[in-house]
C-alpha cells in the first residue's frame, strides 16, 4: 500500500505546484456570478412551494426503494417522462440521475468497438468518458468547425455519431447547428446534442436551441440537465420510442443504480410548470445583454451571447488570484484553469443570472478591467 499512498501524494503534489489542485469551497455568501442557477429556480420560493403541496397532496416514499427495473419505477415517473418528450417535440424521455450518468449511459452503449464518435474538441467530459466505455473510436474535430468535422468523418468507420453542445460550458458560444446538421446527413451520422447550458432558456418556452432552430426532429439523441436552468436536479435523453428501449436494456449507468428519489422528479415538473413565466428569462436575457454592453473593450472577453461569459487571464496563478480578489470585494465568479482549460487558456467563468442587479454587473466588470 505504500506504493499506492506515494502515488496519491506525488500526484498531489504536482498539481500544488503547478497551481492545479482542486479544491471545494462552501462560501455561498457571496455574490453569485458562478453557479449554472440562471434561472434563479434553485433558489426560489415559489418553486419550492410548488413541490411541497404537490408532495403534501399524497403520501410518497422517502427513497425509490430500487433501479428503475426492480423497484424504482412507477406510474408517476412515466408519465412525467411522457411529458417531456411531448414538450420538447419528442416521441420518448428517459430520466438519468444526472447529466454525467445520462452522457455515459447513452455514449457508452449506442457506440460499439468498430463506431466512430466524432466530438467537438470541448466536448463535456462526461461525453469523453462514456465514448471511452464504449470502446468506439473517438475524433475531435476543431470546436465549432463544420469543415474539420467533414474531414474527421471523411476518415471514420462503422456506424458514425456526432457529438455537440449546443451552449458550451467553458466558452459560452453556441454551435453552429445548420452547418453541423448538413455535414453529419451526408455521411449518415447519428447527431447528439448536449443542451445542459440551452434548456430553459432558448427556444419558445425553453426548450432548448436546437427546438429554437428548428432542427429538433432531425437530432438523434437529446440531453437536458435539470441541474442548472431548471434549479433541481437530474437529466433526460430525448429522442425516438425505440432508443428509449434501447437505453432501457443496455445503458448501464440507468440499469444499475436507484432511481431517483420522489423529491427530485416532482422538482422536475414543478420546474417545468415554472417556465411558463417568461419574465425570468426576460431578466436573464436583459443582464446578459447589459454585461455585454458595459464589457465592451475588455479583449481578453472570450464572444458570447449566453449566460456563460469568460474572461481569459493566462495562467493558473493569474486566474485564481484575479478570483480571489474579486471574492475579497464580494463578488463569486470561479477561476477555471488548466487541466479544464488548455495552457494558456485560463479563465475567470462568469455567470449571469435573472437574479443579478445591473450594479452589481457593473461593479464586477469595473473589478475585472482594474485587476486583469
Amino acid at each position: 500500500m505504500r506504493a499506492i499512498n506515494n502515488y496519491i501524494e506525488h500526484s498531489l503534489q504536482n498539481r500544488l505546484k503547478d497551481d492545479s489542485l482542486r479544491e471545494l469551497s462552501a462560501n455561498t455568501s457571496l455574490k453569485d456570478f458562478y453557479s449554472n442557477d440562471y434561472l434563479g429556480f434553485a433558489s426560489s420560493g415559489n418553486l419550492k412551494k410548488l413541490i411541497f403541496d404537490a408532495i403534501d397532496e399524497g403520501l410518497y416514499r422517502n427513497g425509490s426503494g430500487g433501479s428503475r427495473l426492480i423497484a424504482g419505477n412507477d406510474l408517476f415517473t412515466e408519465e412525467l417522462e411522457d411529458e417531456i418528450a411531448r414538450y420538447h417535440g419528442s416521441e420518448s424521455a428517459i430520466l438519468f440521475n444526472s447529466g454525467y450518468d445520462a452522457n455515459m449511459g447513452l455514449f457508452s452503449s449506442v457506440a460499439q468497438r468498430g463506431d466512430t464518435v466524432v466530438a467537438d474538441e470541448l466536448i463535456h467530459a462526461s461525453v469523453i468518458d462514456g465514448i471511452r466505455l464504449s470502446n468506439a473510436t473517438r475524433f475531435s474535430f476543431k470546436h465549432n468547425d463544420a469543415q474539420s468535422l467533414e474531414e474527421k468523418l471523411k476518415h471514420a468507420k462503422g456506424k458514425l455519431f456526432v457529438a455537440i453542445e449546443s451552449i458550451y460550458s467553458m466558452d459560452g458560444d453556441a454551435a453552429p447547428l445548420h452547418e453541423i446538421f448538413e455535414v453529419a446527413e451526408r455521411y449518415d451520422a447519428a447527431v447528439i446534442i448536449d443542451e445542459a447550458h440551452a434548456g430553459g432558456i432558448y427556444g419558445p418556452n425553453g426548450e432548448g436551441l436546437i427546438y429554437q432552430s428548428g432542427l429538433h426532429q432531425r437530432a438523434f439523441a437529446r440531453l437536458i440537465t435539470y441541474g442548472k436552468a431548471f434549479g433541481c436536479h437530474g437529466a433526460a435523453v430525448i429522442g425516438a420510442e425505440n432508443l428509449k428501449k434501447y437505453l432501457i436494456n443496455f445503458a448501464r449507468s440507468f440499469i444499475y443504480t436507484t432511481a431517483a428519489p420522489f423529491y427530485n422528479l416532482i422538482s422536475i415538473k414543478m420546474a417545468y410548470r415554472m417556465l411558463a413565466d417568461k419574465s425570468y428569462v426576460e431578466l436573464l436575457r436583459e443582464n446578459i445583454s447589459y454585461f455585454i454592453e458595459q464589457a465592451k473593450g475588455l479583449g481578453a472577453l472570450i464572444p458570447s451571447s449566453s449566460s456563460i461569459q469568460c474572461i481569459l487571464v493566462e495562467g493558473n496563478s493569474r486566474a485564481r488570484h484575479l478570483a480571489a480578489y474579486l471574492q475579497r470585494e464580494g463578488f463569486n465568479a470561479k477561476a477555471i484553469v488548466n487541466p479544464t482549460v488548455k495552457k494558456n487558456q485560463e479563465r475567470i467563468r462568469i455567470c449571469l443570472h435573472s437574479f443579478n442587479t445591473k450594479s452589481d454587473i457593473c461593479t464586477l466588470i469595473t473589478h475585472v478591467k482594474e485587476n486583469i
